[in-house]
């Protein structure tokens, strides 16, 4: 019996051909693989067993069991299972990128009626979900995959659960911080969808000023970050806030208006945004409500999905990497080789890495992604100057920030190489 069934699992793998990594997590890794059988290419998580002891993962199991539930165009399709050589393979349709990427992507100019598209169906697969009594659990724009034409579509329901039941409690360290809403920075073991339409306000925030909004270092620190933008809740605004589980009293401050936080939104945008931010999670909006809201209707209308903006395919980037570096065009060099000293010291207050860095296993643990998860490299500096916000303030030198001892290390580097030849040429990017 046996036997026969790994014969059988072996004729299911053979199936797809596997091509290059797309991304390796803690369970596992993410393949890009065409199917033989029917030609589609397709995106295969082979995800690790344990022991015979241990079984397989209830990460996998919950995914799985909820992904044969929700058969929706804003959700990611779960084409198949098998498992293989000790390993669960699940294919998955393949998405060519998500939108953190298309957040991040410099060369990318999105318009209002592009965001508008974007946090649309977003909102559609999220009511989706709710209407099937389920919770995400883990928005954020990288779990956020779009296809070859442009439909957004929700993934990764690893952290997904069934919400309804009264007496169900559940962990509080879900969702990567930055989109954690203040019930569970407060230690709430009971909650809704409510959860999921703050993190997608987080991600609308985002789309508005091409970075993340609320980007706290704790807890604590994430608390203080919302409270700084919208001001400290009042009992009025929010009645049970002080009966929740880590409740901890913060000095008053009072909020900023949403026309200074994002001064280059439409009013009916900063209205549903004032509606998704709702402290108190029995009167924020749903998803639903939000879809009918009238930000939608208004002029401009959402963008076609296939008309919106992405960023290339990887294949062309990877070309373009190559040709960069084409020895043949670049000029001739005739001068001897350089020493170059490169000054890269860690820019202080704002880390441009630390958006993958919130990544959860099935215990709430945050997990750092490897270097080639992403398969996005980031850009080495943004400019906020065309979205309306200023960048950090801190004293740069050509770009990178020295600090007096390096300056003054530079000098005495520079004066003791001068001496030594002249014919050295040494320069500080």
């Amino acid at each position: 019996m046996a036997e026969v069934e790994q014969l059988l699992s072996k004729k299911v793998a053979d199936r797809y051909l596997k091509r290059e990594v797309l991304g390796e997590g803690t369970y596992g890794v993410v393949f890009k693989a065409i199917d033989t059988k029917t030609g589609q290419t397709v995106a295969i998580k082979k995800i690790r067993l344990g022991k015979q002891k241990e079984g397989v993962n209830f990460t996998a199991l919950r995914e799985i069991k909820l992904l044969k539930e929700l058969k929706d165009e804003n959700i990611i399709e779960l084409i198949d299972t098998f498992p293989h050589k000790g390993n669960l393979h699940l294919v998955f349709e393949f998405m060519e990128t998500d939108l953190e990427a298309v957040i991040r992507d410099r060369n990318i100019v999105l318009s209002p009626a592009d965001i508008k598209s974007y946090i649309q169906m977003t909102l559609k697969g999220l009511s989706f979900c709710h209407r099937k009594w389920i919770l995400h659990r883990d928005m954020k724009p990288n779990n956020l995959l779009i296809g070859s034409r442009g439909q957004l579509k929700l993934a990764d329901f690893g952290l997904a659960r069934i919400f309804g039941s009264p007496d169900r409690r559940f962990t509080h360290q879900v969702f990567a911080r930055w989109y954690r809403a203040p019930e569970l920075l407060f230690g709430a073991k009971q909650y809704g969808p409510g959860v999921d339409v703050w993190a997608a306000a987080c991600i609308f925030a985002e789309l508005l000023l091409r970075r993340p909004f609320l980007q706290g270092n704790s807890d604590i620190d994430q608390l203080g970050k919302i409270f700084a933008a919208f001001g400290t809740p009042k009992p009025s605004q929010w009645q049970d806030m002080v009966y929740l589980p880590d409740y901890v009293e913060y000095q008053y401050v009072p909020g900023q208006s949403l026309r200074t936080l994002f001064p280059m939104a439409s009013d009916d945008a900063l209205d549903l945004l004032s509606k998704m931010f709702t402290y108190d999670p029995k009167s924020r909006i749903s998803a639903q409500h939000a879809l009918e809201h009238r930000y939608f209707s208004s002029i401009p209308p959402p963008t076609e999905p296939a008309l919106l903006p992405r960023p290339p395919p990887k294949r062309e980037l990877n070309n373009a990497k190559v040709s960069d570096f084409n020895v043949q065009e670049g000029p001739t060099v005739l001068s001897p080789p350089r020493k170059v000293r490169r000054v890269m010291p860690h820019r202080e207050g704002f880390d441009l890495n630390a958006h993958h860095m919130d990544k959860m296993d099935v215990r709430g643990n945050e997990i750092r992604p490897t270097a080639g998860e992403r398969g996005e490299q980031a850009p080495t500096s943004l400019d906020f100057s065309v979205f309306g916000m200023r960048p950090p303030n801190r004293p740069t030198i050509n770009r990178y920030i020295l600090s007096c001892r390096h300056l003054v290390s530079l000098n005495f580097i520079l004066c003791q190489l001068t001496l030594a030849s002249s014919d050295l040429n040494l320069y500080v990017e």
